[in-house]
């Protein structure tokens, strides 16, 4: 464990909704649980992970009084899975939940259901995704599939609702609403608060929609990646800025869901630099590279709202005397490419999209301004809610509490390597199937329905720009790679992938 430098104290504005006396608690030895979760969240756009791009001060201030682990990673790279995988502790194989557009199972064993057998109080608010209703909350109130930016339909235990105002400030209304007046003050609780932002296609809020006009994001190296060091799945997927971008993203077309003041804000803010852009009549990589500002900026302009709402419930927690008691995670369903590789979007086992974001703050227990690099993953999130609240960990689930590194120990037999899975081809942006395995130096990658391999030195290619898979140098890590991979599809009771091509509707747009 290391110790990151204490940032300057910030002076934060009291949200509205904050108006509580200090909440009562019948067991204050069993902490609550209050799990912020982002969609497509990028760890390069989070201040604490170093972010040259943008800030993040209510998300930081988790990390500078809690925990940052450097090394996250998702099991499978994509929304409904990684969410199932969290709720179940479990892969995907195990779960059910392969790709997005299947059905969980909500009649599995979860965490929520564990928490709420245990005593406490279970709610989940905002994104779901998982097709199927929730189970194991006493209160739930999300959007239906991917959800809409603005004034959005959504489902309250079952009765469908419309709301009007942006996405994520409703969300995180109803978190703290909840909070203030909807749970048994008795009981300790679990709150989820599941954000859409800053999924595609990025719609800012109105108080954000004029950030980051002062100049240009600074473009990643590898924004021209001629893809000439790795195998047919990266030359053929569908996921570039310079192609795979709709003007729908770009916002060159109007949403059509806005009330008259939300669309005389849209107008001031994207109508003059529209009209400039058709003026200009850009091609080539320069189009590429005015492709990547309008979109880069969006997608920050969208985190910005997501920051707010964490400060805004950080504040809550504070006034109502809870904090002193309440585990605080911030995390996202998993990483996002802002520019490297000339992608945006997820799905692949390369490091952008592999690694999410994760900050703990458990006051008494996790030391301030403290980092962790262990591998860690999505996967152990279950056990260390319920580890946490002294709730028994069911033998099936496959992760590992991750209390004990939260305590500044060193576990023996911590994971010394890591599997993933992709599933989801055909569909959205032609990610071939691939599964494999990373270590702390190392990854190996099958696309198995290609029988292509990719190995990486991240050491000495931390970009992955060129497999040394065939590099007669690399040939005994090689074998020593392929010996680990399939020991862990031997130990996680992964099957070989013999289920049928996916014949359907492939996801497309604002749907994956």
């Amino acid at each position: 464990m290391s110790h990151r430098s204490q940032t300057a104290s910030l002076v934060l504005t009291l949200s509205a909704l904050v108006p509580a006396p200090a909440a009562r608690s019948a067991e204050p030895s069993r902490p609550n649980i209050v799990f912020i979760f982002a969609d497509d969240h990028a760890y390069q756009a989070v201040g604490a992970y170093g972010s040259t791009i943008n800030r993040t001060p209510n998300i930081d201030r988790i990390a500078d009084e809690g925990m940052l682990f450097r090394r996250c990673l998702v099991t499978n790279s994509i929304c409904g899975p990684s969410r199932a995988a969290i709720l179940t502790g479990k892969y995907s194989h195990l779960n059910g939940f392969y790709q997005n557009g299947d059905r969980f199972d909500g009649a599995q064993v979860t965490f929520p259901k564990l928490l709420q057998q245990g005593g406490y109080e279970t709610a989940v608010f905002g994104k779901w995704h998982l097709e199927t209703d929730p189970t194991g909350f006493d209160a739930w109130h999300i959007l239906p599939g991917q959800g809409a930016y603005y004034n959005p339909p959504m489902i309250d235990r079952g009765e469908r609702v419309t709301h009007e105002g942006y996405t994520t400030e409703i969300i995180t209304d109803l978190s703290l609403e909840w909070l203030e007046e909807g749970r048994d003050r008795d009981k300790p609780f679990l709150l989820m608060c599941q954000q859409k932002a800053p999924h595609r296609n990025w719609q800012p809020g109105p108080k954000h929609l004029d950030a980051y006009k002062d100049g240009p994001i600074p473009e990643p190296p590898t924004l021209f990646d001629d893809y000439q060091g790795r195998g047919t799945a990266a030359r053929t997927q569908d996921m570039t800025i310079r192609d795979t971008l709709t003007p729908n993203d770009l916002k060159l077309t109007i949403p059509d869901n806005l009330t008259d003041e939300q669309l005389e804000r849209w107008q001031a803010a994207y109508g003059p630099e529209n009209e400039e852009f058709a003026r200009l009549g850009l091609s080539g990589d320069e189009l590429v590279r005015w492709k990547y500002q309008r979109y880069l900026k969006d997608y920050l302009r969208c985190i910005d709202s997501v920051d707010e709402g964490v400060g805004r419930i950080l504040d809550y927690l504070d006034e109502a005397g809870l904090a002193e008691n309440t585990i605080v995670v911030y995390s996202s369903d998993q990483g996002f490419y802002l520019g490297e590789h000339g992608w945006f979007d997820k799905r692949w086992m390369y490091e952008e999209s592999l690694r999410t974001p994760l900050l703990v703050r458990w006051p008494g227990v996790v030391s301030p301004g403290s980092e962790c690099s262990r591998l860690v993953s999505n996967l152990d999130f279950a056990e260390t809610f319920l580890h946490a609240a002294g709730v028994d960990i069911p033998d099936g689930m496959q992760g590992r509490s991750l209390v004990p590194l939260l305590k500044g120990e060193e576990p023996e037999g911590w994971r010394e390597s890591f599997y993933y899975h992709y599933y989801e081809y055909p569909g959205a942006h032609s990610v071939h199937r691939h599964y494999g395995v990373r270590t702390d130096r190392y990854k190996l990658i099958h696309y198995y329905s290609l029988d292509e391999w990719e190995l990486f030195d991240l050491a000495r290619d931390p970009s992955e720009l060129r497999s040394c898979f065939d590099d007669p140098q690399y040939a005994s890590v090689r074998s020593e790679l392929e010996a680990e991979l399939a020991r862990l599809r031997e130990d996680l009771d992964v099957p070989e992938d013999t289920r049928p091509i996916d014949v359907r509707r492939p996801i497309v747009g604002n749907d994956n």
